[in-house]
């Protein structure tokens, strides 16, 4: 076992690790896309090829980030750089780490202008100024909010301070204490919800909705985007995963955490689902998707329902919890490693980076306004400039890269002997299968990933 410590700390515990990870995967696409690919690919059947998926792509990156982490004990940079020496390798697998990073840096930038929105509502249906909104007074608050750059500057702002402070603390007074409160808040809150829309709302209908199999739907391309999203669910390859690996106690299984993280995160997506159809079903809403759901249609279902302002503000709040635990691990592989290459403190380390995330983020406020301009690519039309070149140059192109040249790493440039070592010092049919699938199934899966990402398939 690696004798390597991490200068930044670890976690305490398991339980610490699980929550963080599982915060670190479970963000605003979860909350709303999972749902809606989920009913428009299939329902049950969908479901049943995306938890293959995951098994065959998501938690095998999953795992293979984590043991790089945890063996190197450093940010991700580092620990390729260190592994790769060790193995007798390339010093230049480091850029993979470089890339990871970057990636991660420049989706805070625009996840916290989205996360702004999120606030933004808290403040609007606490205050019971969506009550009774129609259909056109929804979609027109909506429009106005993202076209009004001085607005969403404040609530950016406000976002990236929220992350900073977090951050700036470290792992057990900052990153440790903010799961140990923000994941059994988002869990009770959906949980509320879940039982809210149960007894209140179509739970049938939403069901059916969600979990109805029709192998129908489930072509290959609807195969593709339940590949696309185990890939993408668990923020592996961007090097959060890498960094709490880092943080990670030797004695525990990687294994059974990451396939723990893995199940969590699918049943947030999935009861996520359930409550928001059942709400909108309901009230005979149409199903929307990814912000017009979001944001136009359920602020107009909580306007009209009882104690739909208590209930609305519960909804957005879990938004921006989910948001905040996602953003703390977009933010903390680079702050890390910062802390080793300059050798400063992490207070000004998180500062630095989160200005960089900041400004970056004024490049998105502008792109829904005076810088937008439409393209296409994939076939697809995008309509908010340079917001949508950022979202493909990480989610399109890095991230599915550095998934690939992560489960190459550990699966041919790491000797077996390490691999073996820090999974636990077992060699038993359940590592031999998990280690045939990173080096040979896995890669597969990411390259049709890419390939479909970019329009090729």
């Amino acid at each position: 076992m690696s004798q390597r410590i991490s200068i930044h700390g670890q976690w305490s515990s398991r339980l610490m690790f699980i929550l963080a990870a599982t915060g670190s995967a479970v963000g605003l696409g979860n909350i709303w896309r999972f749902p809606y690919i989920t009913g428009e690919n299939g329902g049950g059947a969908f479901v049943l090829a995306y938890l293959i998926c995951l098994a065959i792509v998501g938690i095998p990156i999953m795992m293979a980030e984590v043991l790089i982490g945890r063996r190197g004990r450093q940010s991700p940079v580092f620990s390729l750089q260190a592994l790769a020496v060790e193995a007798g390798g390339n010093k230049a697998w480091r850029w993979v780490g470089w890339a990871g990073m970057l990636a991660g840096l420049i989706i805070l930038s625009y996840y916290s202008v989205i996360a702004g929105w999120t606030l933004a509502y808290v403040v609007r249906i606490a205050s019971g100024s969506l009550v009774r909104v129609t259909a056109e007074g929804a979609s027109s608050i909506f429009a106005q909010l993202v076209i009004d750059p001085e607005r969403l500057l404040a609530w950016h702002t406000i976002f990236m301070v929220m992350t900073i402070k977090v951050v700036s603390r470290g792992v057990k007074r900052g990153l440790e204490q903010a799961v140990k409160i923000l994941m059994p808040l988002l869990f009770a809150m959906l949980l509320v919800l879940v039982i809210y829309a149960w007894r209140q709302g179509d739970f049938v209908q939403a069901y059916l909705f969600m979990f109805d199999s029709d192998f129908s739907k489930l072509t290959p391309s609807a195969l593709l985007v339940a590949l696309g999203h185990a890939f993408f669910t668990l923020s592996v390859g961007l090097g959060a995963m890498m960094v709490y690996g880092a943080y990670m106690p030797s004695g525990l299984s990687i294994a059974k955490t990451s396939i723990l993280v893995g199940l969590l995160d699918t049943v947030v997506g999935l009861l996520a689902g359930l409550a928001i159809f059942s709400i909108v079903f309901a009230h005979d809403m149409a199903v929307g998707e990814g912000p017009g759901l979001i944001f136009q249609t359920l602020p107009i279902v909580f306007g009209q329902m009882p104690g739909g302002s208590f209930f609305g503000t519960l909804f957005f709040l879990l938004l921006v919890f989910a948001a905040w635990t996602s953003a703390i691990a977009l933010i903390e592989p680079m702050v890390s490693w910062i802390v080793e290459k300059r050798e400063i403190d992490r207070i000004r380390a998180a500062i630095w980076t989160g200005i960089v995330a900041w400004l970056l983020g004024i490049v998105t406020i502008l792109s829904f306004s005076s810088w937008s301009f439409s393209f296409r690519f994939g076939g697809e039309l995008k309509r908010h400039g340079l917001f949508d070149v950022l979202d493909i140059l990480t989610s399109s192109i890095i991230l599915p890269l550095g998934g690939l040249c992560i489960a190459l790493f550990v699966g041919w440039v790491m000797s077996r002997e390490s691999v073996v070592d820090e999974m636990g010092g077992r060699s038993g049919i359940d590592f031999k299968l998990w280690y045939f699938v990173v080096r040979f199934i896995t890669p597969v899966a990411v390259v049709l990933v890419f390939l479909q990402a970019i329009g090729v398939v």
